[in-house]
């Protein structure tokens, strides 16, 4: 029962007022990041998910969101499939007549089984959850798949003539990828383990009278791992995490203990299969441009080759669209985002650069550094574009004609210049490479910042459950057209609640402990000393994503708040608090927030997406950030951005845009107090706004409807002052969609402080003591049951102290 106890507290704990899932929900997951990051298809402009024809000769493979086949003599690929959805992941039966394959309509996929001879297409299921890795048995009498249509992932067999389905393989797990033996009732496939079980490729006997699962390998988050049966039913090829890449690895069945390297870790080999000679390993990998090309390598070593696509033989008749992007008013070309679609509602994608599916409206989206050419069929083509969070989506309709090119120019109207009125954002919490399918260096940042109108932008280094990625880009710092891109350590004392360093000069070691972790699993270590550490070391520390439901101080959601967060901020060791994120709740995390405010200790609120951009289903960076004012005069250095950022010159948002005057006094400033204070508010947003709160130690003072529709709205009136505290705006509701990407609209402006800074109101601040001294003891309860046996005094001693500056405040 102990075990069972601990397994359910360390599982992290979200709530639905936070983005979970477009797709059918699939046991196991608090919300879809990893799922849909790992396990769901990719689209790119170049090959991925590959099968080689039985005969050799040919390779079907996925591509720009539809089924090519690629003949290895002339290199020349020729469309399949043309639809709307997404194609990915065939498999050719033994015959060669058919392919089996995912079709994706952005909500939900099915499998699909496509006759090469006459080129007829039927569904082969269609469940209402995510199927997914359709296979044939030799005989092409059934299709192997792996479906959620029972909550979690499970290996399936249907019979194609019949339609009869059959649950082969389940458990707690996500079962994916199967691949049938040749003449015998044994399955390979990958199981992706839930919290405390390392993920592996295994193979059952169905046919044993008891049977059980045995392992070819295993790891702890193998996020792109995929592999190839040959039709020997003996070799294998697969990918495997290595470092901060893959490899490319061959293993036999009749020694699965070992396994020969063919391509070291430098890269990300995806997609292995095996030719039907067993001769050559084919596989897909990213290009510094962040398509993807065709390779393969002898299955006896030696050199990588390319198999470059000489030409593209669609089926449709094609011609060129232009699109210039410009501001209203200004003829200059600017960065945008971009979604593009044909006359079927296809997505169109550039032959370089990253592309992007973004879960909260669907839209598969890329960058444009302002003038950009796409190859487009001929009909109608649907063009959106926006640039960051300020400009309101702008959608036009071009008509190509083949064999021409035709200009689209379309202005944004951007509703806020930031950077006149002295404000630069930042998103301060995303990762650069954390297990997707592509391999991005620092640069690459840059292209997104520009469509974004980012001026700041920190990824965190952190680790993937044991490996402890990209250490090598430590330090990395480059000021490119007037951004910045600096690297923070996030520390995942997953237990205790995670942290971010900024500004740090060193790293802090270890990056993981506590219960769930191995080799630190019992350290007797509060997340305080990676606080102290970043102020020791020249930088800042706080908490990131850290409240998952909205009301945390309700019964029974006080589990929503880190477990430590209220003893190291109570002892003044928190900087920032990340109030605004996609994967917590703004509202939740703002209540938090007011509580320490009203103790009047000045924690900053921070803003990061905690996107991976190396994911291809992912929220573009920015869509949650923090505007930071410098003072006049003051030049825009990373130093002066941390130094105003700590000072509370500042707001969150990931939609309205918010100046907020007290007294003519601003975010971080001091009012004096008097009776009455007048205020003023430009309030400016790209999509309707529903709520507008004036909040004086966390309570409304002054509440409005927001704005009807997007555009820039004045509010102006007069609220009492209490003695002390503070005065903030918060703005929040409204439904999302482009350019938009959380779940839904909020700001907050850091605090005006009345008299001076961490001045309180005496009844605010005793109640809001009294409610964080209960979050303290329950949590301390939860410390004792998680670290079970083992002692931690260092830990009781740092929540006795808390406790003590707590009930002095009562």
């Amino acid at each position: 029962m102990k075990k069972l106890t601990l397994f359910f507290l360390l599982i992290p704990f979200f709530t639905y007022a936070q983005w979970t899932n477009r797709y059918p929900k699939v046991d196991g997951f608090g919300h879809h990041v990893y799922f849909e990051g790992f396990e769901m298809p990719i689209m790119t402009s170049g090959p991925t998910d590959l099968a080689v024809s039985p005969d050799g000769k040919t390779i079907v493979f996925a591509a720009k969101g539809w089924l090519w086949s690629f003949d290895l003599t002339s290199g020349i690929a020729t469309q399949l499939t043309n639809t709307a959805g997404m194609d990915s992941r065939p498999d050719y039966s033994a015959d060669g007549r058919y392919l089996a394959f995912v079709r994706d309509d952005s909500e939900d996929t099915e499998i699909v089984l496509l006759d090469l001879e006459n080129g007829g297409e039927r569904v082969l299921i269609d469940e209402p959850a995510v199927d997914l890795d359709p296979a044939f048995s030799q005989n092409g009498q059934y299709v192997y798949y792996s479906s959620a249509v029972d909550g979690d992932l499970d290996i399936w067999r249907m019979e194609v003539a019949s339609g009869e389905k059959k649950k082969l393989i389940s458990s707690m797990h996500q079962e994916r990828r199967p691949q049938p033996f040749p003449n015998s009732e044994e399955i390979l496939y990958i199981n992706k383990k839930r919290w405390g079980s390392a993920d592996a490729i295994e193979y059952q006997d169905l046919g044993a009278a008891t049977p059980r699962a045995y392992t070819l390998d295993s790891d702890w988050i193998v996020a792109q791992t995929n592999f190839d049966l040959g039709v020997d039913g003996q070799t294998v090829a697969y990918t495997w995490p290595q470092g901060d890449g893959y490899e490319l690895r061959l293993k036999s069945m009749r020694g699965p203990n070992t396994y020969i390297v063919l391509t070291g870790s430098e890269g990300m080999p995806l997609s292995p299969v095996l030719s039907p000679d067993l001769a050559w390993v084919y596989f897909t990998e990213a290009t510094p441009s962040e398509s993807t090309v065709l390779k393969r390598i002898s299955t006896k070593g030696g050199l990588v080759e390319i198999l470059p696509v000489k030409s593209w033989n669609y089926k449709e008749k094609y011609g060129q669209v232009i699109i210039r992007t410009h501001f209203k008013g200004d003829p200059s070309s600017v960065a945008a985002r971009l979604n593009v679609l044909d006359q079927n509602g296809h997505p169109l994608l550039p032959e370089a650069g990253a592309v992007r599916s973004e879960g909260q409206n669907g839209r598969i989206f890329f960058y444009s550094p302002g003038v950009l050419a796409l190859t487009a069929p001929a009909g109608e083509v649907s063009i959106s574009a926006v640039q960051g969070i300020v400009t309101p989506e702008v959608t036009q309709r071009v008509k190509v004609e083949a064999g021409t090119t035709v200009t689209v120019d379309i202005e944004l109207d951007r509703l806020w210049d930031a950077k006149a009125a002295g404000w630069y954002s930042g998103d301060h919490h995303f990762h650069l490479n954390y297990g997707g399918p592509l391999l991005l260096d620092p640069e690459d940042l840059y292209p997104d910042m520009e469509g974004e109108d980012l001026d700041v932008a920190i990824p965190l280094l952190a680790n993937l459950h044991n490996r402890f990625l990209q250490q090598d880009l430590w330090g990395w710092e480059k000021d490119q057209n007037g951004r910045m891109v600096r690297f923070g350590q996030e520390i995942r004392s997953h237990f205790l609640g995670h942290m971010e360093l900024i500004g740090t000069s060193d790293l802090f070691w270890p990056w993981v402990w506590g219960p769930g972790y191995q080799v630190y699993g019992g350290d007797d270590r509060p997340n305080g000393e990676a606080l102290e550490f970043a102020h020791q070391n020249g930088g800042l520390g706080g908490y990131v994503h850290p409240v998952s439901v909205q009301k945390p101080f309700a019964p029974g959601n006080s589990r929503g708040i880190p477990r430590a967060f209220v003893a190291d901020a109570v002892l003044g060791l928190v900087d920032h608090l990340e109030v605004a994120c996609l994967w917590s709740d703004e509202l939740g995390t703002a209540r938090l927030w007011h509580r320490l405010l009203n103790l009047g200790i000045p924690i900053a609120a921070s803003a990061g997406t905690d996107v991976m951009t190396d994911y291809y289903r992912t929220m573009a960076v920015g869509t949650t950030r923090v505007y930071v004012r410098m003072e006049d005069g003051m030049p825009f250095t990373f130093e002066n951005y941390l130094k105003r950022f700590r000072q509370g010159h500042s707001f969150v948002t990931n939609g309205p845009l918010l100046d907020f005057r007290l007294e003519s006094k601003q975010p971080g400033e001091v009012v004096d107090k008097v009776d009455k204070a007048k205020w003023s508010l430009e309030m400016a947003s790209s999509k309707a706004v529903e709520t507008i709160e004036i909040l004086v130690n966390g309570e409304v003072a002054w509440k409005s409807d927001g704005l009807a529709k997007a555009g820039n709205k004045r509010f102006s009136g007069e609220i009492d002052l209490p003695e002390g505290g503070w005065v903030a705006v918060m703005a929040y509701g409204g439904e999302v969609s482009w350019p938009l990407m959380d779940s839904y609209l909020f700001a907050h402006t850091s605090p005006v402080w009345i008299g001076e800074v961490g001045s309180t109101d005496p009844a605010a601040e005793k109640k809001a003591a009294g409610e964080l001294l209960r979050v303290l003891d329950e949590k301390e309860g939860l410390i004792e049951m998680g670290y079970q046996d083992t002692p931690v005094p260092k830990i009781k001693a740092h929540f006795e102290k808390a406790r003590k500056a707590l009930e002095a405040r009562q």
